[in-house]
């Protein structure tokens, strides 16, 4: 199991995110981002929402940085470790732009795009950006289908019940030949829509219990990624046995990656976290045999 890290700073999620991450920058996330880079450590996530409504951004936050912006300076600031979308959510966009957008992501970064994809759920969001609520889930899906149809490919051509289109070039596109797709969600159509169109499934909000069970019952293609969240922030510098408790029930649930959220007091001192993190899951002398 390989572990990518919960980007700090990007979002401000009750209960998971620190104090010193309000007023930090993007100067102390590149510190981060280095730090993960150097460590070994398999991605670094930013995740969308436009608009959060007052009332839901007190459950579920109101920062979120734009994942474009974020992962394009990142990309300059990293040379290894992964940036992964977590998530978009696919019916703000039409395909193309994503593929223009992220394709170009891809190139800068010299192939280390992940885009997770999810429906989306905020129903006041959708509304906003004049994007279909009711209708998300068959739109995503061929959305999905039209972005992997699309990602990799200078004409792209695609012809679905939502989205038709050939005879253009897009340039740049994605230099991966095939982009990793992440399909977010926690219901098992999510986890049907992963595999039928996805490289991996990142699910929220369930039970490492139940997941269990989903992931047990699924028949997963040949290295597909069960990426799950270690839960509650760890504290590997403070509390090594406890956050090897928590990767060996993450990995025993059927996670062949684990996100993982660190607790810390400053920049300085989560990159304290994530050394220790390094040593307990053995990252370091992987990311020494890779430089």
């Amino acid at each position: 199991m390989r572990l990518g890290i919960n980007s700090p700073v990007v979002t401000a999620v009750p209960g998971v995110h620190s104090p010193w991450e309000r007023t930090a920058g993007i100067e102390e996330l590149g510190v981060v981002a280095e730090a993960a880079d150097r460590l070994g450590f398999d991605h670094l996530t930013c995740s969308e929402h436009v608009a959060v409504p007052v009332g839901v951004a007190a459950q579920r936050g109101g920062t979120y940085w734009d994942p474009l912006a974020t992962f394009g300076y990142l990309a300059a600031r990293t040379r290894r470790i992964r940036l992964a979308t977590q998530v978009l959510v696919v019916g703000y966009h039409h395909p193309l732009a994503l593929a223009k957008r992220y394709g170009t992501l891809d190139r800068v970064s010299g192939g280390r795009l992940v885009l997770g994809l999810g429906v989306g759920s905020l129903e006041e969001e959708f509304r906003l950006l004049g994007a279909d609520f009711e209708g998300r889930g068959a739109l995503a899906d061929d959305a999905i289908a039209a972005l992997r149809a699309s990602l990799s490919e200078r004409e792209p051509a695609y012809h679905g019940e939502h989205f038709d289109y050939e005879g253009l070039v897009v340039e740049p596109h994605a230099v991966q030949d095939r982009v990793p797709l992440w399909i977010g969600g926690r219901t098992p159509r999510s986890l049907r829509r992963a595999v039928a169109h996805g490289d991996g499934w990142v699910p929220f909000g369930l039970s490492l219990e139940r997941l269990g069970e989903m992931v047990g019952a699924a028949c997963l293609p040949e290295g597909f990624e069960v990426v799950l969240s270690a839960g509650r922030p760890l504290d590997p510098s403070g509390d090594a046995e406890g956050t090897r408790t928590a990767l060996r029930k993450v990995s025993e649930a059927g996670a062949t990656l684990a996100g993982v959220s660190l607790t810390a007091d400053s920049a300085g001192h989560y990159v304290e976290q994530l050394e220790a993190l390094a040593g307990i899951a053995g990252l370091v002398a992987d990311a020494e045999a890779r430089a």
